[in-house]
């Protein structure tokens, strides 16, 4: 079973891969392959009556983006970069959104299951009364320990002291 879903998984890569490919590669195609693939998009973000963006304003935002702004070999991350450090997502709402889908699909589900088997660790009987703020906040520190190793302390103690404060200064 393990070994044909190694097989199984680079195609359904290539699928996914697929479906978001008119989100970097819009101004290498023809009006016609980019109404297409931009429709295959749009009904594998829709679930039942409700769509993630609308599919028009979409090829209109794709026909309207000026032609030397995406470089050769942009990714959908370097694209959503560029949107965001430009300003450009209020301009281009739905393209934002479906670059914002595109980059924080999973490729594999190891980062999803990483998360569970840390939410188990964390979560233990001692533990099974806290509140889920308290034990998503726990999750998040552990799963991104290296970033939670480069954050004060001593910061995070004042600030949270400063927030919680009852007394009433005159």
């Amino acid at each position: 079973m393990a070994i044909e879903s190694l097989r199984e998984r680079p195609g359904m890569m290539s699928d996914v891969a697929k479906k978001f490919s008119a989100l970097i590669n819009f101004s290498d195609l023809t009006s016609s392959e980019l109404e297409k693939q931009a429709k295959d998009l749009c009904n594998t973000l829709t679930c039942g009556d409700h769509s993630d963006f609308n599919y028009d304003k979409l090829i209109v935002e794709m026909q309207s983006f000026p032609k030397q702004w995406p470089k050769q070999n942009m990714t959908t991350l370097d694209l959503f970069v560029f949107l965001e450090e430009k300003g450009l997502k209020e301009i281009y709402p739905n393209m934002w959104v479906a670059l914002r889908i595109a980059v924080t699909t999973p490729v594999t589900v190891a980062s999803a299951e990483r998360s569970f088997s840390k939410l188990k660790l964390i979560k233990t009987y001692l533990r099974s009364t806290m509140s889920q703020e308290y034990l998503n906040g726990l999750a998040i520190i552990s799963i991104n320990r290296e970033i939670s190793k480069q954050i004060s302390y001593d910061d995070t103690i004042d600030d949270f002291a400063a927030r919680k404060s009852r007394r009433v200064r005159f």
